[in-house]
């Protein structure tokens, strides 16, 4: 999830330094010297490492389903809840009821609807799409599969980078849950120190997932799976307490989950990929290590979201409420969700299941 707070302010600064200095803005051709397009499932796909998902797969996820129980996985969508910069979530009933003054029919028929009006794909438990996150090179901007923002997208939509395109397929897999809370003898993981900060307790490595794997006596991560980490960062955001606290401290449990997360560091996410994992997930804001200064393993911000979405079409789920299976000591598990069919979306809400 590419924050606004960070990056706008990022990008100001650049451009206001370029524009006075008169120098052009800088480029990353990466994406076309190594070649990420055309991606292995052809050059048209529109979906990424989704299409890794086999009815074999699903029918081996399925047997992990052995107590019966279910968890839902989204976070409750409110007004006040944790956001950045100028994002937001406001829900109104444009009247009561809002159907209308005269009831329908003999039997006095009212009813009521709502307006949303959001970053609808961008804030709470949300999904990172195609068109969310790219890389800007000499060609343009670099998208998923090769697609050129400017060539593909409009002010109504991202064209063949939209979710909907992802949503036709969903998700069904093995979920591996794991616990770097438990991994580090922590209730909640730290804030990482800007790099280089090798050995920080706040980023997860490659190394830390085999050993946490090995921990938790599971089966090695591999192709097709959904793996999610647990921190503890997102009991900040309180899954159930949230509605208990004043104003006062929502305002400062706010600012505490803003201001920079433990997570997954490039290392981790580079071995996921080598897994061929399909999705990652977590309960923080952006699943990977980020500090106060927005690097993470590396100083480059979000390099994470770089090295998964673009390059190889690992999509992201974001502040999700794993407590239940911390809770209940679950490990693996059946998981099943899929992204709104929102034509020309960067992201969706959601609530994801987990079955076990």
């Amino acid at each position: 999830m590419l924050k606004k707070s960070f990056v706008s302010v990022a990008a100001l600064t650049f451009a206001v330094t370029a524009g006075l200095s008169g120098t052009a803005w800088s480029v990353n051709d990466e994406p076309l010297t190594e070649k990420w397009a055309p991606s292995e499932w052809g050059k048209d796909d529109k979906a990424g490492s989704v299409n890794r998902t086999t009815a074999a797969m699903v029918l081996k996820a399925i047997k992990l389903v052995k107590q019966g129980k279910v968890a839902t996985l989204g976070k409750v969508y409110q007004s006040d809840m944790p956001m950045f910069g100028v994002r937001s979530w406001k829900l109104t009933i444009p009247g009561l009821p809002s159907s209308g003054p005269v009831p329908f029919g003999p039997r006095e028929l009212v009813g009521n609807d709502e307006v949303v009006t959001s970053e609808i794909g961008q804030v709470g438990t949300q999904f990172d799409g195609p068109g969310h996150i790219g890389v800007r090179t000499s060609k343009g901007d670099f998208f998923y599969n090769g697609r050129m923002l400017a060539e593909v997208a409009g002010p109504y939509g991202v064209g063949p980078l939209g979710v909907e395109h992802v949503a036709q397929i969903g998700f069904v897999c093995r979920g591996v849950l794991l616990n770097a809370a438990a991994y580090r003898g922590m209730e909640q993981l730290p804030i990482p120190a800007p790099p280089p900060n090798k050995g920080d307790p706040g980023i997860i490595t490659g190394e830390d997932i085999q050993a946490m794997v090995k921990r938790q006596g599971i089966e090695p991560i591999g192709e097709g799976d959904c793996v999610f980490l647990y921190t503890g960062h997102g009991n900040i955001w309180h899954p159930t307490k949230w509605d208990t606290f004043d104003a006062a401290e929502k305002k400062r449990r706010v600012a505490a989950f803003n201001k920079g997360e433990p997570g997954f560091g490039t290392s981790a996410c580079k071995y996921l990929a080598s897994r061929k994992i399909i999705l990652t997930g977590g309960d923080s804001w952006a699943v990977e290590a980020v500090a106060p200064t927005f690097g993470g393993e590396t100083p480059q911000p979000f390099e994470c979201h770089l090295e998964l979405m673009p390059k190889r079409g690992i999509w992201n789920l974001e502040n999700l409420d794993l407590s239940k299976l911390v809770a209940d000591n679950v490990s693996e598990f059946l998981f099943a969700w899929s992204p709104l069919k929102m034509k020309g979306a960067t992201g969706s809400p959601g609530n994801p299941i987990a079955l076990y």
